[in-house]
């Protein structure tokens, strides 16, 4: 199978003749990430070796069939050299630690955005003289960017790195908040959100990326388990912030804040957050070796076998949509995350009626109910590096290729955790969520590998209209329904959900084997016999 079809990025080129080098290689990660590798952007007749290995003189030599002349031409692939300071997974800890945090806090800030105007939504109808569904707008357009917008960003950084889309896409989103916050009726204020929400999510598809360029697989547990708690501790934390804030200085303020935090982060990442793709690190470094030696073949894949606009667009626009619609474990988990994002969002309207309207909190106060769910987020996060360990242990088991459905098993066990929330309180809640989570996408990349982008950005674009969905017939639900059995209700949907993970740990290896876009085994095998 190719790469287009969903298999190993590692297929051999008809064309190409083979690899003459004989000098020390050394592998870049004990583990391949499928999900770096730019296999969207190059042709199936791509090597991959460039990106995943480090070699001696930093270059490997190949013979290509030229598609102008027919004949046969030597090239030399550049890559990194053993133990280069310039690949990213080879930067001291400290720098590797310091660009965690910056992305990490980056992603929070964005998450936060997402969350603190809900604190005042009345302020904003009162201003603008209109109804509470119209108010609520102002959280579904923002978070409907998220869904859009990573369909785009990520094959953007795929092409020209990760730190033009970080700077150009934050810049532009801490513009559009200016005129949000001096909105002088609904309509600016509706657009700004919806441009904003755009424009943050290109940070939130790629700080996961930003991580693997950097950590080393056996590296990863720490730093991915900070970055795991952002997306999460944003939106309990803003309406915490925000209800004492707006309590004291209004709704606008809530946006100040925004332009505040995001202006910081923009800062930080324009001036002090190096490119981490290593594609591009090497596109750079191979021009510039052609200007000062004078060699026009030292090149990279990306300029030798680029994959045709046509198939870019489709891989990267329609690919995501046939993965949602063709495959039962795109689908389902993509619905399972679904209910997740629309129940965290669902709270944000749901705890201003039940301790507002119901008990007279204020909105400081009410933003306190928020804090079980962010001691339950950090808990999940502190086990998370242990989750992990365990699946490297029980992995070992299975050599080379383990089972994708051995991430299942923390999901099987924290599933659980989500339906007793809504009825009684918000850590298990937070609690399951970051478990279900990290478990549901590691298995979407086991089970789809260098098809994991595509898949990831279908879940992510459902699971966003849902969340962005919700929020505008929650309070309707726990108007007619009452407190009580709307948060049943909830209950019963997340417990409905908990077969998700039981069914595809007995049948999921069934299921991906009569799938024509999920990886396995044996395709890997094929693969590497023919090279």
């Amino acid at each position: 199978m190719d790469a287009s079809s969903g298999h190993s990025p590692r297929a051999v080129a008809p064309q190409q003749f083979g690899r003459t080098e004989s000098q020390e290689v050394r592998q870049i990660d004990t583990q391949t990430d499928f999900i770096n590798l730019p296999t969207r952007m190059l042709s199936n007749e791509a090597n991959m070796d460039e990106y995943t290995e480090e070699t001696a003189l930093g270059e490997i030599n190949t013979v290509v069939r030229s598609r102008t002349s027919g004949h046969l031409e030597n090239y030399e692939l550049v890559t990194f050299k053993i133990n280069d300071p310039e690949n990213p997974k080879n930067w001291s800890k400290g720098k590797k630690w310091y660009c965690t945090l910056v992305v990490a806090f980056t992603c929070f800030v964005v998450a936060f955005n997402s969350g603190i105007v809900t604190s005042d939504l009345t302020g904003v109808s009162k201003t603008f003289n209109v109804s509470d569904e119209v108010s609520l707008l102002t959280i579904t357009l923002f978070v409907v960017g998220f869904g859009v917008g990573p369909l785009c960003f990520a094959p953007l950084s795929e092409m020209y790195g990760r730190q033009p889309v970080y700077i150009s896409t934050l810049f532009l989103a801490v513009v559009f908040i200016i005129p949000g916050a001096r909105a002088g009726n609904i309509g600016t204020l509706l657009v700004t959100r919806c441009i904003d929400g755009i424009a943050f999510s290109a940070p939130m598809v790629l700080v996961g990326g930003t991580l693997s360029d950097i950590w080393r697989a056996e590296e990863r547990g720490v730093p991915m388990a900070a970055f795991s708690a952002a997306p999460f501790m944003g939106p309990v934390i803003g309406p915490l912030v925000g209800g004492f804030l707006s309590d004291a200085k209004g709704w606008r303020w809530l946006y100040w804040m925004q332009l505040i935090l995001s202006g910081t982060v923009w800062l930080l990442i324009t001036l002090t957050l190096p490119e981490t793709y290593a594609p591009a690190l090497l596109s750079r470094r191979a021009r510039k070796l052609r200007k000062s030696t004078g060699n026009s073949r030292l090149i990279t894949e990306a300029e030798l076998n680029p994959r045709p606009l046509g198939d870019k667009l489709r891989l990267i626009l329609l690919r995501p949509m046939q993965l949602l619609v063709l495959e039962p474990i795109v689908l389902l988990m993509s619905l399972y995350m679904a209910v997740l994002y629309g129940l965290l969002y669902m709270f944000f309207v749901a705890y201003p009626i039940v301790f507002q309207e119901g008990k007279g909190y204020n909105a400081g106060i009410t933003g306190l109910m928020f804090i079980p769910i962010a001691l339950g987020v950090l808990v999940a996060a502190a086990c998370s590096p242990m989750v992990n360990k365990h699946y490297l242990k029980l992995s070992q088991r299975y050599g080379k290729n383990p089972p994708a459905e051995l991430r299942l098993i923390p999901m099987m066990y924290s599933c659980w955790l989500v339906p007793i929330g809504p009825c009684f309180a918000g850590f298990p809640v937070g609690l399951g969520f970051i478990l279900i989570y990290n478990s549901a996408n590691n298995y979407i990349v086991d089970s789809y590998q260098n098809q994991a982008a595509s898949a990831l950005a279908a879940k992510t674009f459902l699971r966003s209209l849902w969340g962005a969905g919700v929020v505008l017939f929650t309070t309707q639900m726990y108007h007619r329904l009452g407190y009580e059995w709307a948060g049943s209700l909830l209950a019963f949907i997340s417990l409905a959900c908990c077969a998700i993970p039981f069914a595809f740990y007995f049948y999921g290896a069934r299921i991906r084997k009569l799938s024509r876009f999920a990886f396995s085994a044996e395709d890997d095998t094929e693969n590497t016999a023919g090279k």
